[in-house]
């Protein structure tokens, strides 16, 4: 049996996945509240294995701080730092100053099929973009769990969730509003066509 994998992604309602520095976001585009913090901590609680692109690592080192640092970080970033973490690059080095990351070069997409047909527990990727769009189109993505957050930032938005990504149909497999305001979408991806 093959491991499930979930593309993990926050949005605005415009669809970007950041903000340029110009603007004065800052966390979860300051909308978070307790419900979205408890499922997101219970989501992040599951085993699991963290698969994440290049980019996204360097930005979780950025903003996690590198090796064992972080007692400080809050409960969910805390738990996303300690999961075991494959990072797919083909620019990094390692070894990697992160607990349990292990670096695989290579092809994204043969790598993540062989974690899939290997791996005991799920695997998700929170963020990492392009390594996402390239495993959407490959078929390796068995849900998109996208959380929008009640925002737009069209005039300060960077890097849209999916620009230029394969057509693909949504099958809506949850949805949940939190907080009032945050809507959760688990999606079963179809190739459109």
């Amino acid at each position: 049996m093959t491991a499930t994998y979930t593309f993990d992604v926050f949005s605005t309602l415009d669809g970007f996945g950041s903000y340029n520095s110009d603007g004065d976001w800052g966390g979860y585009w300051s909308k978070e509240g307790p419900e979205f913090l408890d499922r997101r901590l219970a989501q992040y609680s599951e085993q699991q294995r963290l698969v994440l692109g290049a980019n996204t690592f360097r930005d979780f080192v950025h903003f996690l701080g590198a090796g064992s640092a972080g007692s400080d970080l809050d409960p969910i970033n805390a738990r996303m730092k300690s999961m075991p973490t494959t990072v797919v690059s083909s620019t990094l080095r390692g070894p990697l100053d992160w607990p349990d990351a292990t670096l695989v070069s290579g092809d994204a997409v043969d790598i993540v099929a062989r974690l899939k047909e290997e791996s005991t527990v799920p695997l998700r990727s929170h963020g990492s973009l392009t390594l996402n769009r390239a495993l959407l189109a490959a078929g390796l993505v068995d849900r998109v769990q996208l959380t929008i957050f009640p925002v737009i930032s069209g005039r300060t938005g960077t890097e849209p969730v999916l620009h230029g990504a394969t057509d693909f149909d949504l099958e809506l497999l949850e949805s949940h509003t939190l907080d009032g305001r945050i809507q959760e979408l688990v999606y079963r991806p179809v190739l459109h066509g």
